[in-house]
């Protein structure tokens, strides 16, 4: 493993929902496609578990850069696109 995968980052829980939902998604549906994204992309299906999903999806769970990339790939998006910035973290901490 890379040491980048092993980093730990905070994505952006409402990005992340936002994305899912304009696709009419239930949380199910996301897990499944993080799964099919994965088995297209590296031949291993890797997936997150529904509870794990809604901890980043309410709270901006702190979670490991390769899950962040399982989730970017299951909605079609750069990772970039759905990481938490700077400025949202700490309005989080405030």
């Amino acid at each position: 493993m890379l040491d980048e995968e092993a980093e730990v980052v905070r994505p952006n829980g409402q990005a992340i929902r936002r994305r899912r939902q304009e696709r009419g998604w239930p949380p199910r549906e996301l897990i499944d496609a993080i799964s099919q994204a994965s088995l297209n992309s590296t031949g291993i299906k890797k997936t997150i578990t529904p509870i794990l999903l809604l901890s980043i999806e309410d709270h901006c769970e702190a979670i490991p850069y390769e899950t962040l990339c399982l989730v970017a790939d299951g909605l079609h998006c750069d990772p970039v696109d759905i990481l938490a910035l700077e400025s949202e973290e700490e309005k989080e901490g405030d």
